[in-house]
């Protein structure tokens, strides 16, 4: 195997990596929509791996979710089979994220074997290595918060599980596109970073919020749109002490701060493609940058369906596909932004001998 060849097969093996995290994030989502995430109150990484077998099993695993609050507070009416639809859910959940440590480690063995990995790749890997543990970590964690005397997860323990996904999520993303080594962006093109990374930012601000949303059920107190309530401004936005837990803890401000940041978020990408159009780009970036837009507004859309929709209880299918979307765009701006850095880092880092090698590659691209 040739390094191009290896190149290609372990960006392709990187990629398959980033697939199986956006099921986990989905997964995770209808795990949370359904009130799934509690049904399993123990932690077993072998023999967990395999669900009740027969009636004493099911039993036996009903039986200790009849210990914890969940039950107790909310569910205490629960059937067998209505504890069944939930636990199928969370164990799926759980599975699927033990599946993708193998669907992780065995390439990764067969890699270094071949000797196909070098150093500075082996250390973004073993990062990756890191980050899935660490967010199977607080995965735990968060369960335990709701397992107390609490029959929910914490929302801030929540949006801290959704947030190092992503985090996981881009991070693999970015390393599938450098081993890939896509080819360079026009040179004028560098003036729209800064922004890019503004969007990435920006965005990843907004997802917490949509977990402190999801983790405090708010659309259920505000199922409205375009005002908040009764006001676009609702009544005690600002009675937490000290104040700044108004910021995490509201539910009024928590909703004030999502859909405030959605609408700015959303004239901000409008912003950052127009003057996009401003530059002469391959059509593939081209597309890349004409699906910001697109995306947004069908976030924007599905965010809003979803409230007003969430009477009683939140919408699974609204709710699952304003995730998607909002995964989508995050793809998108990460995309982008690689792009637009990596062109950054060749022109700056690069030899002047490897740039002229490299320039009828450049030239080819932008014909």
């Amino acid at each position: 195997m040739n390094q191009i060849q290896a190149r290609k097969l372990i960006g392709s093996w990187l990629l398959l990596g980033v697939f199986m995290i956006l099921i986990q994030i989905l997964l995770g989502g209808i795990t949370r929509l359904t009130g799934s995430g509690l049904s399993i109150t123990q932690w077993d990484v072998i023999m967990g791996s395999v669900p009740p077998l027969n009636d004493h099993d099911w039993q036996q695993a009903f039986n200790q979710y009849k210990q914890f609050p969940q039950y107790t507070l909310m569910n205490s009416d629960m059937t067998l089979n209505g504890f069944k639809s939930i636990f199928w859910w969370e164990f799926i959940h759980r599975l699927w994220a033990r599946l993708m440590g193998v669907a992780f480690l065995i390439p990764f063995i067969y890699f270094l074997i071949r000797k196909s990995i070098d150093w500075q790749l082996g250390k973004k890997l073993i990062m990756i290595f890191v980050l899935g543990a660490l967010q199977g970590l607080v995965g735990w964690i968060m369960v335990q918060s709701g397992l107390i005397d609490k029959p929910w997860v914490s929302p801030i323990n929540l949006s801290a599980h959704l947030i190092l996904a992503l985090i996981l999520y881009c991070y693999l993303f970015w390393v599938a596109l450098d081993v890939m080594q896509l080819s360079h962006e026009k040179q004028q093109l560098r003036s729209l970073l800064p922004f890019s990374i503004f969007l990435l930012t920006l965005t990843f601000v907004q997802l917490f919020y949509g977990g402190l949303m999801a983790g405090n059920k708010a659309a259920l107190f505000y199922p409205t749109f375009p005002k908040i309530g009764y006001t676009f401004i609702p009544q005690g936005i600002l009675t937490s002490e000290p104040w700044y837990l108004n910021l995490i803890s509201n539910i009024g401000m928590i909703q004030v701060i999502h859909r405030s940041l959605g609408f700015i978020l959303a004239f901000s990408i409008f912003y950052f493609y127009l003057k996009s159009r401003k530059y002469r780009t391959s059509d593939f970036f081209k597309t890349a940058f004409m699906l910001l837009p697109l995306l947004v507004v069908v976030q924007v859309v599905l965010g809003i369906l979803t409230l007003i929709n969430a009477l009683g209880q939140i919408p699974i299918m609204y709710g699952v596909l304003h995730q998607l979307f909002a995964v989508l765009l995050l793809t998108d701006i990460v995309f982008i932004t690689f792009s637009l850095s990596r062109q950054t880092t060749q022109k700056r880092d690069q030899p002047p001998d490897e740039m002229v090698l490299q320039q009828p590659v450049i030239e080819m691209h932008k014909e």
